[in-house]
């Protein structure tokens, strides 16, 4: 069980800055009777009303948003694809260096301080908030249309590629094709999402344990702006992390309730359509928000761990019933592909896969930054005690392979069932229903499938949850505890934007939004990483080793 110190006060030597901020400074506080509310009182109102609005608009001009929607879309991602390539490959590359430089001795909450999970408990939790419903909506999908496309090669019509082959593709050849498709796939969910997360969530580790400043987004930018960072221009920071946020998870969770109804449908008939997706977002937020009410070390850490057992056993399951031998051996020649094909796939100028970079990376890279506030904060909140080296080197490596592992299995099995036993019918389902039909062709078909909608089902309900832990702490100020019917507000609008969304263009508009809101915090991420670096330089690195941890 978890000490019950402040999480917050250092422990061993720190180098904390000089600031008369006190944390909920700015906040109103209002109870009435069991409710109450300790909001910012700018991040708070100027967020909720800016969210409403965009809520109430949508649904006054539904028949008119979705071609706005997708026209928004299709201009982000063709015309600014280089720039999020490019945020991608910097953050990497930092990533990187901290892991090697002196810097990665500095470590979280001081030269004394012990983490708060073990290590089990702590991946869990950072995997399955962090990828969760993705990877099953992809996981079969994409290395199959990567597969498909660069099997077709490159088509030229009007001077011009029209194909959706990633890179040059590798016309005729299965081989060529599969090592694409998988270095591809792998390309979008392994080091790029990662370090994305690993920046944003060191920097509010290191100014909140070590530099005594509010866990909240506006703090990281205390290096390089000083006080004037509880002024408008952190109001503005945050108010646009809670949106990125915001955004970010009602794409997710719109996955998550289309897959959910293709898989009903698939086992029990259901009816597919908004309406059948619409009850499953209220069912899942109100599973949700009983999570958010049991707190962090009940609710979403049980979750989280019963989760990450049953993916294990999903994964097992296919292993052995499928090609197992295929599957063990391409686990290693993927990361070989995935290394190989990574200098190329990274390249942010003069590609000719203009289909590929904009439908594909450009949407990923902007999915990841949007999600990067509530990841990156709620990696922050659970990481004190780590040392910065053994934390990137964690949050960077250990879900990437986990990821490269999820993505063999599933589309290895799925690309061998289609070119090799011939089953057309995974490439003809619709792409929410694709994993429901690579699994009907194993044994246990029914099981599996009921497996896999309790998978989606509960990713969707960690996401939620920690989440709306991260946009409440944003939208508070930077307070770690706030009023319970607080986080529930919070919760019960992820809902409401995420069905709002869903009835405004379905995907498209999930998309569109995401792009919209990842595009202004990517460059707030870049500056960020400055002042990250900065804020680590002003560290000891007296770093000892940790005892055991406070589980």
């Amino acid at each position: 069980m978890a000490d019950s110190r402040d999480p917050m006060l250092p422990d061993g030597e720190v180098s904390p800055y000089d600031t008369d901020y006190q944390v909920g400074q700015d906040n109103i506080v209002v109870n009435v009777g069991p409710f109450g509310l300790d909001i910012h009182n700018r991040v708070f109102v100027i967020s909720g009303v800016l969210i409403i609005a965009f809520v109430v608009l949508t649904l006054i001009f539904q028949s008119d948003v979705g071609p706005l929607f997708k026209n928004m879309l299709s201009w982000l991602t063709t015309r600014l694809g280089w720039f999020f390539l490019s945020a991608g490959n910097i953050f990497v590359i930092i990533c990187l260096a901290l892991i090697i430089s002196p810097l990665g001795k500095v470590r979280l909450g001081g030269t004394l301080a012990r983490p708060d999970y073990n290590y089990v408990t702590w991946f869990s939790m950072l995997f399955a908030a962090g990828m969760g419903i993705g990877l099953m909506f992809y996981g079969v999908s994409e290395p199959l249309s990567h597969f498909s496309s660069a099997m077709r090669g490159s088509v030229i019509e009007h001077g011009a590629r029209t194909d959706w082959a990633p890179l040059n593709g590798a016309s005729g050849s299965a081989e060529n094709a599969t090592r694409l498709a998988m270095a591809a796939t792998i390309f979008h969910w392994a080091l790029h999402p990662w370090a994305t997360y690993a920046i944003l969530a060191l920097g509010l580790a290191l100014f909140s344990f070590n530099k005594g400043l509010p866990l909240t987004i506006r703090s990281l930018f205390y290096p390089l702006l000083g006080d004037a960072v509880w002024g408008w221009p952190g109001h503005l920071i945050d108010i646009l992390a809670v949106l990125a946020t915001l955004f970010g998870l009602a794409t997710s969770l719109g996955l998550g309730a289309s897959q959910a109804a293709s898989g009903l449908n698939f086992l029990f008939d259901v009816p597919l359509g908004q309406t059948t997706q619409i009850v499953l977002v209220i069912a899942i937020t109100a599973i949700a928000t009983l999570s958010v009410v049991a707190g962090l070390d009940v609710g979403l850490r049980r979750l989280s761990e019963a989760n990450m057992i049953l993916a294990g056993l999903l994964l097992l399951f296919i292993i052995v019933v499928g090609p197992s031998l295929l599957l063990f051996s391409s686990f290693f020649s993927n990361l070989v592909s995935y290394i190989e094909f990574l200098p190329a796939l990274s390249n942010p100028v003069a590609r000719s896969d203009t289909n590929f970079v904009a439908g594909w990376t450009s949407f990923y890279w902007a999915w990841w930054i949007s999600w990067s506030p509530f990841v990156g904060m709620f990696i922050a909140r659970i990481s004190r005690g780590r040392t910065v080296r053994e934390f990137v080197t964690s949050v960077l490596l250990v879900p990437s392979l986990a990821c490269v592992l999820w993505m063999t299995v599933l589309g290895g099995t799925t690309i061998h069932q289609y070119f090799i036993d011939g089953y057309q019918s995974i490439a003809n389902a619709i792409l929410p229903l694709q994993l429901f039909t690579m699994l009907n062709t194993l044994p246990l078909a029914k099981i599996t499938c009921v497996v896999a909608i309790i998978l989606v089902v509960v990713f969707f309900v960690t996401s939620a949850d920690s989440g709306t832990l991260v946009i409440d702490i944003i939208a508070s100020g930077g307070k770690i505890e706030s009023p319970t019917s607080q986080r529930i507000f919070w919760c019960v609008f992820e809902g409401l934007v995420a069905i709002t969304l869903i009835l405004g263009g379905g995907l498209d508009a999930l998309q569109a939004m995401v792009v919209s809101t990842g595009l202004p915090f990517a460059l707030v991420l870049l500056v960020a990483s400055v002042a990250v670096i900065k804020g680590l330089m002003s560290e000891p690195r007296l770093a000892r080793p940790a005892v055991a941890v406070r589980d």
